[in-house]
């Protein structure tokens, strides 16, 4: 009999992990705002000691335009290694690198060489909306017994948005996750305390209230999303909604403690309708159900008006605009991209209903426009938007697009595109942009770049079942 032993990339703990070798290569998903040419998955050098750090070292294009690639996930992560795993011995093998426009997923597969993603399966809207009547896939998760992919719109419909999953080995969409969803109808991202059975999703809205763009209309009247909902992951019920009040708009993204015995999480919220500012909130459990708090408040940065992108000019302001949040492997740092304003924030949550900021990196922003130290006479457009932290912690990734129309919105002058690195100091606190790391410009080839993951994991795609 054959003996199996797990994806060496798989860690029972979040301490295991911490402890884990660097990444060498990260994963980059690129598009094309026009259509006119296929979307990539990039791949970069992030070994500091290679001579092609920093650079672009790998490049496969989608067979098809118009998907705009966004968040992309695993196949198979440190959940496998939990004691509910149906597939224990499945690998991290494959990126599942969906289409937000376009409703596709693509399989690529990284084991045979790593810097040279190979397309490997592509599964159809028709796919995914027949069988679990989603579309706009959105965020991939690697469960203990499939693949989990959120969408935020139904198919033939605008919704609602929801959970499929898809099947570890064959990528074959199973069905709709939900057993029942209650009121639940606006989705985005999700996310669980995979021991204690509890799955949490947030809201933003359908694909007509936003592929076309921020709608003023929608925003000022508070119908983008604003609850949390807490779910019975074995069961798939809805068993608890919370609201955050009408005026805290768009409830993003989810980022739940590393250590399996804790039930607590962290919120970002875009903007408030009341003044501009956006917000990060604490879930945790209190009793018999969850309580949700706001814990850090980020006000808005006063502006000329004929600075501002016509958008913003009633306002004569720039919101901070909380687009992504990600929390490292060892619970204790928050990182917080106000894309708006150009600003990564970092705070110590070792005590998680008291944050206390520890670091501050200024790159871009709707007005500012500040450089980067590798090339300090280019104003940058975008801000610190996606964020990805290294499993030990020491590094830290952003990227500067947020989604093709809103990118028109808030720099119609254009987003560009460029990505860059952050050195963390592990003891107090604290970031420094690394003046070697900053591909940008036409190391894209003229796409725009979303979402990266790192060789190996990052803080962002493993769930852990032992503490």
């Amino acid at each position: 009999m054959p003996l199996f032993t797990p994806d060496p990339t798989f860690y029972p703990s979040p301490r295991d992990a911490t402890a884990a070798p660097s990444e060498k290569l990260a994963y980059v998903a690129a598009f094309a705002r026009p259509a006119d040419r296929p979307d990539a998955l990039v791949v970069l050098d992030v070994d500091d000691a290679s001579p092609s750090y920093g650079q672009v070292v790998g490049w496969t294009d989608m067979p098809n335009l118009g998907d705009e690639l966004h968040h992309f996930g695993w196949n198979a992560c440190s959940s496998a290694l939990c004691p509910s795993a149906a597939h224990p011995h499945v690998e991290r093998r494959y990126l599942l690198v969906p289409g937000l426009r376009s409703s596709r997923i693509h399989v690529l597969d990284v084991k045979e060489d790593p810097s040279s993603p190979k397309l490997v399966k592509v599964l159809e809207a028709e796919e995914l909306g027949k069988r679990a009547g989603y579309s706009r896939p959105h965020t991939v998760h690697c469960g203990t017994d499939g693949i989990y992919v959120s969408a935020l719109g139904g198919y033939g419909g605008d919704g609602p948005g929801g959970v499929a999953v898809l099947d570890h080995t064959t990528f074959e969409v199973r069905g709709p996750w939900e057993k029942d969803r209650g009121d639940q109808y606006l989705a985005y991202d999700f996310w669980w305390h995979i021991t204690r059975d509890v799955m949490v999703t947030s809201e933003w809205g359908t694909p007509s209230m936003i592929e076309d763009g921020l709608r003023p209309e929608l925003l000022l009247a508070n119908k983008y999303g604003h609850r949390l909902h807490f779910w019975d992951l074995r069961r798939r019920r809805n068993v608890q909604t919370v609201d955050l009040g009408e005026q805290y708009q768009m409830a993003l993204e989810l980022r739940p403690a590393h250590d399996p015995t804790k039930e607590y999480g962290f919120l970002g919220v875009v903007v408030s309708t009341q003044d501009l500012s956006a917000s990060v909130w604490l879930w945790h459990r209190d009793g018999t159900e969850f309580a949700v708090r706001k814990v850090i408040d980020i006000p808005a940065e006063p502006a000329d008006a004929a600075d501002l992108p016509p958008a913003l000019q009633p306002f004569g302001a720039v919101p901070p605009l909380v687009t992504d949040i990600d929390l490292s492997v060892d619970d204790r740092f928050l990182y917080v991209s106000a894309w708006g304003t150009g600003e990564l924030l970092q705070y110590d949550v070792s005590d998680p209903f008291q944050p206390r900021q520890t670091g501050s990196v200024r790159l871009g922003g709707i007005v500012a426009r500040r450089a980067h130290p590798a090339a300090p006479d280019l104003a940058l457009a975008g801000g610190p938007q996606m964020v990805e932290v290294s499993r030990d912690g020491r590094r830290v990734y952003v990227s500067n697009s947020l989604y093709g129309a809103w990118d028109d919105q808030f720099y119609p002058d254009g987003v560009g595109a460029w990505v860059a690195r952050l050195d963390v100091d592990p003891a107090a606190g604290g970031m420094t942009a690394d003046p070697r790391f900053f591909p940008h410009g036409d190391d894209f080839r003229g796409l725009r770049v979303h979402q990266i993951r790192l060789q190996g994991g990052d803080a962002s795609s493993d769930s852990y079942c032992f503490p």
